[in-house]
């Protein structure tokens, strides 16, 4: 029988929201492989949290759950048969052989020949921002990663704002809690994706495109091809789950410069430390906070077993505040190049991370290029934190002023 230490990590617990790394740091320094009473284990390390995500039987998998997959409409609603073909729900060879087949997709080389149109898409929306004040959330941190992956994919301009719609929706069957308007709500932008990305394929196989939704039409060299089914679930991946890490790098990454100014300064004069610079963008705030895990084998980790079909909370937020890895953790420091979990660990490490990384980069070597003014124009800022999963904020506005030639 598991027993909960007498203080237990909370979900719920306000701290989360209002002191976060404190409440972290109290867990990673008295019991960090911790069993809490609401059920389910907590990793606050560094070293433990990446160990796990690399370990045999563990699993990002909940729809074997009776419960979990009752609150989202059974195992024959819309949205749970979409989540069971995403490709981090997939292990083993099922999962390995997604990757193969996305990565014709995603290879350095591909995403290279994306750079000049990322250049471009950043530039468009610097110049909609204009100089003044203005949002970096809704101006470009928002927009740019739903435009670039519709770019990549191929999808029309004029549908990207209505698929972001569902594949938010959609993305809302990973919450702890599900509430029945959020099932129906899920469920029903399911259904539309998939005729919507359905639609496309077919369009692309009567006229194949350069574009990676033509791609994933046809077999690979090999013979080998995912069902239509499976291709509308990773679309749907593609746009959730690098969405959220680069809109939050973005947005907390610039706030994290605006409160240290002498780490600004360095990027002003000399702007490839960007490119090292970039792990501790992510790490600092970093965008993913907790990712859920199920173990389907027993998982030794550091003086502790974890059982076979537990539920384990991976705090990334912690790992990336944990003085064992990083020196000084709570100092922002661009001179570091020590690697983060931002973009996951193991075999599900982020198949697209190459995008996402590409995509800041030159977001904040454009905007130090274009700006020479770039300030807080307000303290009152508003975080978000979706069931305490992820960190964003709602809005960065800032005043900004154009560089004179």
């Amino acid at each position: 029988m598991l027993s909960p230490t007498r203080h237990s990590f909370d979900l719920r617990d306000p701290r989360l929201q209002n002191d976060r790394y404190n409440y972290y740091r109290e867990f990673r320094e008295n019991d960090p492989i911790h069993y809490s009473s609401h059920g389910y284990w907590v990793l606050t390390r560094y070293d433990d949290c990446d160990t796990f995500l690399r370990a045999p039987g563990v699993t990002a998998n909940f729809t074997h759950e009776e419960d979990w997959v009752r609150a989202r409409g059974g195992p024959n609603s819309p949205v749970v048969r979409s989540n069971r073909r995403w490709s981090f729900s997939r292990d083993g060879a099922e999962h390995r052989q997604i990757r193969r087949l996305l990565s014709r997709g995603l290879s350095p080389s591909a995403i290279d020949r994306m750079r000049p149109r990322i250049v471009q898409m950043v530039n468009d929306m610097i110049d909609a921002m204009g100089e003044g004040e203005a949002d970096l959330i809704s101006g470009l941190a928002l927009p740019l990663p739903v435009a670039v992956v519709g770019e990549l994919l191929g999808i029309p301009p004029e549908d990207a704002v209505r698929c972001r719609q569902w594949t938010n929706t959609i993305a809302d069957v990973v919450d702890p809690v599900v509430t029945p308007q959020m099932r129906v709500r899920m469920n029903r932008a399911a259904t539309e994706f998939e005729a919507y990305v359905m639609e496309q394929l077919a369009e692309r196989r009567k006229n194949p495109r350069d574009d990676m939704l033509s791609m994933l039409a046809e077999p690979d060299a090999n013979g080998e091809q995912m069902s239509d089914e499976d291709i509308v679930a990773q679309v749907l991946v593609m746009y959730n789950a690098g969405h959220e890490t680069s809109v939050n790098v973005i947005g907390n990454g610039m706030l994290a410069l605006l409160r240290n100014p002498e780490q600004m300064e360095l990027v002003r004069r000399e702007p490839e430390r960007l490119d090292s610079g970039f792990e501790e963008l992510a790490r600092y705030d970093t965008a993913l906070q907790i990712q859920a895990r199920r173990t389907t084998l027993d998982v030794p980790l550091g003086d502790k077993v974890i059982p076979a079909g537990q539920i384990v909370m991976v705090v990334m937020g912690a790992a990336h505040r944990d003085p064992a890895h990083y020196p000084d953790p709570d100092r922002f420091d661009l001179t570091r190049t020590t690697k983060s979990l931002a973009f996951g660990s193991g075999p599900h490490y982020c198949i697209a991370a190459t995008l996402g990384r590409l995509e800041v980069v030159l977001t904040f070597r454009e905007m130090m290029r274009r700006y020479s003014t770039i300030e807080l124009a307000s303290d009152d800022l508003e975080w978000y934190s979706h069931f305490r999963f992820l960190l964003g904020l709602r809005q960065l506005p800032l005043r900004l002023g154009y560089a004179k030639d």
